[in-house]
């Protein structure tokens, strides 16, 4: 059975306080708790930990919805390459969702957007063609020009790569990059307002819990100060009552993570 122990009362084991670091125990989580006020039975299932921006994505997209998803107990390299989750996931990614079905959907975007589709009255999509297409846009704007760095610095710095593969000029490159776009974001944002309509969409979502992660390992203080429109923004969306279990408190470093070297 999943995480679910009642219909409204869900629960998720992300990793440990210091994200910077590799957790002493590759499949320990603490616990958290977070509801899903929704009277339905659940949509599907949902393999993820909250420790992942997709993963908190997805789960906030199901909340403002009123939709329930059913958590499955995540344990990486264990649960994601045992023969029953690559029967069904056959790359082996998390988070991965299946509905009841057995409709499958791996990729945290595409299950987002699903689940908010199948309740349009939330406002999650925008209200007309147009509006969908710009939350599209700003999700796929964020993934691949600020996310995709953060994720290649994270890994650079924290030497997920082979030995002696650190170059500082890869990573200042990097750096620049996804400063370009956050300046652009930052130009994007109205202070005080969401980013496509009037209410939160699934675009202010994906775009917060982007902003998160990126604020845990390249933006520090004094880089978080050059985009106010931006952390207001995030701010707003982290703080709306029925999201804010799932995305936490923030962890935010004073400097970016840096590269450790060993003599």
């Amino acid at each position: 059975h999943g995480f679910c122990r009642t219909r409204n009362s869900c629960y998720i084991r992300p990793f440990g306080r210091n994200h910077a670091h590799k957790p002493s125990h590759p499949t320990l989580f603490n616990v958290s708790k977070f509801h899903l006020s929704s009277p339905m039975a659940p949509i599907g299932s949902l393999w993820g930990v909250l420790v992942q921006r997709q993963t908190k994505s997805i789960l906030s997209a199901a909340a403002i919805a009123g939709l329930e998803l059913d958590l499955k107990p995540v344990e990486f390299g264990v649960t994601n390459k045992s023969p029953e989750y690559l029967e069904k996931f056959g790359m082996g990614k998390i988070p991965a969702f299946e509905s009841n079905d057995e409709f499958s959907l791996i990729e945290g975007a595409s299950i987002a957007r699903y689940v908010a589709s199948l309740a349009p009255e939330s406002g999650l999509l925008g209200d007309s063609v147009k509006d969908a297409a710009q939350i599209d846009q700003w999700i796929h704007f964020v993934e691949h020009e600020i996310s995709a760095y953060t994720d290649l610095i994270s890994q650079l710095v924290k030497g997920f790569f082979p030995e002696k593969t650190y170059n500082e000029h890869i990573h200042k490159s990097l750096f620049e990059r996804q400063e370009r776009s956050l300046k652009f974001l930052e130009q994007s944002i109205k202070t005080g307002e969401f980013l496509v309509t009037d209410k939160i969409t699934l675009a202010d979502i994906v775009v917060a819990a982007v902003i998160q992660r990126a604020a845990g390992i390249t933006l520090g203080a004094a880089e978080r100060a050059l985009y106010p429109n931006i952390f207001a923004h995030y701010a707003k969306v982290a703080a709306d009552p029925r999201i804010k279990a799932i995305f936490g408190a923030a962890e935010f470093v004073e400097v970016p993570l840096a590269f450790a070297k060993v003599d």
